[in-house]
């Protein structure tokens, strides 16, 4: 799996998933570009990390959220690479809450963030990525949610259900120009976002894993990794890693 010469855009790289993709897609000889929206410190961990291993690495803050925001982290990344080859779309936000409680907000920060933002980076990196002529991969990270539901995340998961449904179709776009788009589908991995289950509430969701276990971040950069290297004819696909949770 040798990314050497390619530039990835990881969106949310400063932490959990987007901080161990970045730093394995640099293992792999990618140049990256480490987006973060509020935590510059990590993000600069992040680079500073890359850099020791030899590969390089920019550091750009945007709210994926705001599409100006994603035209300049796109701009500033092809200013200091010359190039994009992989976008990894994995910014994303939780307000959970149920549907007879969840205010406007809460429902409206989620979709902007997980969903239109998945849509602003794609449309940003898309007539760079096209000119290049090329091709180049596009992995966007979804969520189990967005498969079956999730009580108390009726804006996650529609969010997460959107990005699989807006994956697949801008794979039939796409291929005929050698550019694959895929989703990933992580399960309960640890993370933040899973550092607030109660024991009680992990205690369930580990019933419901057939190897027992919360997943760690690796294990979907991992994927990730082979969607964005060896997978050549693999497009429109929304692979869960998530130790069998969505069976």
């Amino acid at each position: 799996m040798d990314l050497t010469g390619k530039t990835a855009l990881v969106t949310g790289a400063s932490r959990g998933i987007g901080r161990a993709t970045a730093l394995t897609l640099a293992s792999a000889g990618a140049s990256v570009v480490v987006n973060y929206n509020s935590n510059e410190n990590a993000a600069e961990e992040v680079k500073k990390q890359i850099e020791n291993h030899g590969s390089s690495a920019l550091v750009v803050r945007a709210d994926v959220a705001d599409y100006s925001q994603c035209e300049h982290l796109v701009k500033s990344a092809i200013d200091h690479f010359k190039r994009i080859d992989i976008l990894v779309n994995n910014a994303g936000i939780t307000r959970d809450n149920l549907l007879a409680r969840m205010k406007e907000e809460e429902w409206q920060a989620v979709i902007d963030t997980n969903l239109n933002g998945v849509y602003n980076c794609c449309r940003a990196v898309l007539r760079p990525l096209l000119k290049q002529k090329s091709g180049g991969r596009i992995i966007n990270v979804a969520s189990v949610a967005g498969i079956h539901g999730n009580s108390g995340q009726a804006n996650y998961s529609a969010a997460k259900g959107g990005v699989i449904a807006f994956s697949r179709s801008l794979a039939k776009e796409l291929g005929s120009r050698n550019i694959t788009v895929n989703a990933v589908a992580p399960g309960f991995i640890e993370t933040e976002m899973t550092g607030v289950l109660s024991d009680e509430m992990k205690e369930q969701v580990l019933s419901r894993i057939a190897l027992g276990r919360l997943g760690k971040p690796e294990e979907v950069a991992d994927v990730i990794l082979f969607l964005a290297s060896s997978a050549d004819y693999v497009t429109g696909q929304v692979i869960a890693v998530d130790g069998s949770l969505s069976m």
